[in-house]
Order: C-alpha cells, then structure tokens, then sequence
C-alpha cells in the first residue's frame, strides 16, 4: 500500500468528521517520522483519539505541552486563568498546580514568572507522569495524590499562587461531553460531583490554610456555576471576585487569603 500523500490525510480526516481536517493534517504530518507512523497517527484520529494524544502534545500558553493518551488535554480557555493568576500576583514565588492533570497550567505560570518554586499535584498515575515531564524545565516537582494531602507540610501558609483546574462537569452531564473527552480522558479529571462543584468546594475550604498572606487561589467554572462558586470561596472567608473572558468563554473565580485587597 503506497503512503499517504497530505491530501489523503486530509480527506481521511474530513470523512471522520473533523471540522478542520487541513488544519489537523498539517500536524499529523509535522509529527509523523515514517510513513508507517503516520498510518497508525491517522488511524487513531480516524477512530476518535484526541487530536493531541495522536501527536503527542497540545498548545498552551505558547509551550509545547506533552500529553500521551489517558491524560486530560489542556484547553485553550484555561490560558485566562493564567492570565489573571499573573496579573494578581506577578511577583509570586511559591506556585501550585492543583489538580494538574498534563501539569500546563503549573509550567505556563513558571515560563512566565522565571525562577519559582513550582509544585504540582493530581491524585492520576499517567497525570503525573506526564506532569513531571512538562514541569521539569522549571525545577518543577510533583506529587501523587488527592488535593492538599498530596502536598508537603513545608507549603503551607507559603503558596503565593494556588491553581485548580478542578473538575466541574455535574455527574449527570459528563454522558453529554463530545466523545473525545468522555471516551478518551480520565474521569476524575471530568466529574465534578452532582452540581458539578464538589471538588471546588473542598479546594476552597482547604485553601487558606495553604496561601501565603496575600496569595490567591483561582479556580476555572462555568458561567452557570459561577454565582455557587463565588459562594463557596466567601465562604471558606477568602475575598473574592470572578472575571470573565467572552473571546475564551471562560470564567474564573480568583479568592485572596487576607493580607491585601482584591485587584480590581
């Protein structure tokens, strides 16, 4: 069987229903080594693999971030909670990736921020093995584990920056999400419990005992969602706001430990 030429590859992926098959044979290309590699890259496309898991990396942040097959892909959208973790705390020295699934939100903030102290976490084998990786450049360490006890006793009352891409898809919805999210990644990194906040709520609670005087936990959710959440970070007595990204439909909730005003 000869090779397949680009313009195969592009229709191979239209016939699957990818929306932006020029788009995605052009990377599948790029990564493939050999003709036989690219066969089995196409055909685990074809099948439904997430585009990343087939190439073996996803964009975020302007870094390359590894993924392999099992692990949550980081979204595009998430690159706003790294915008406004950096615009609250730009001088921040101690860094957290909570829930940090490929470990991209950890490496974005440390690639923007220079020499930190970055620790990750995520209660998944391949999440953290995967993490490790990606957080390596930036002296990055991670732990195996569920949330805070995951973590060393040596952060807390330490973290400047405490991110937590938790889950947040109510148990009822996750049969909704497309296929490549429901069938191909963890379902820890998906259910969020009933509402879809249980995770954020335990997240909340635990955090002031973890943030440093004047450090801020931020956390991703749904427009829907986001009156509950806010809720939930005033609550655990942490000043709280919410921003909004209407070019990345994103939503995030940002709560300061006491020690210095919210930024508006």
């Amino acid at each position: 069987m000869p090779p397949l030429s680009p313009a195969s590859v592009v229709v191979a992926l239209r016939a699957a229903g990818c929306v932006f098959a020029e788009d995605e044979a052009r990377l599948i290309l790029s990564a493939a080594r050999t003709p036989d590699e690219l066969d089995a890259m196409v055909d685990r496309r074809v099948a439904g693999l997430p585009l990343e898991h087939v190439v073996g990396w996803a964009e975020f942040s302007g870094l390359r971030i590894d993924v392999e097959p099992g692990v949550f892909v980081p979204r595009r959208r998430t690159e706003f909670l790294v915008e406004q973790a950096l615009a609250h705390a730009p001088d921040a020295s101690v860094v957290v990736d909570l829930c940090c699934g490929s470990g991209a939100v950890g490496a974005a903030l440390a690639a923007a921020l220079g020499r930190v102290e970055l620790h990750a976490a995520d209660i998944d084998p391949a999440a953290v093995r995967c993490a490790r990786r990606n957080v390596a450049p930036y002296g990055g360490q991670v732990h195996a584990g569920d949330l805070f006890a995951a973590l060393p006793h040596a952060l807390r009352g330490r973290v400047d920056i405490l991110a937590a891409n938790v889950p947040y898809v109510p148990t009822g919805e996750v049969g909704l999400l497309p296929a490549e999210a429901r069938e191909h990644e963890p379902l820890v990194a998906l259910d969020g419990g009933t509402d879809g906040l249980d995770i954020l709520r335990e997240v909340a609670t635990g955090a002031p005992d973890w943030l440093a005087p004047g450090g801020c936990l931020l956390v991703e959710t749904s427009e829907r969602q986001l009156p509950s959440a806010v809720e939930a970070f005033t609550s655990a007595g942490l000043e709280t706001r919410s921003a909004h990204s209407e070019e990345s439909y994103a939503n995030v909730v940002i709560g300061v430990r006491a020690g210095r005003p919210v930024r508006s």
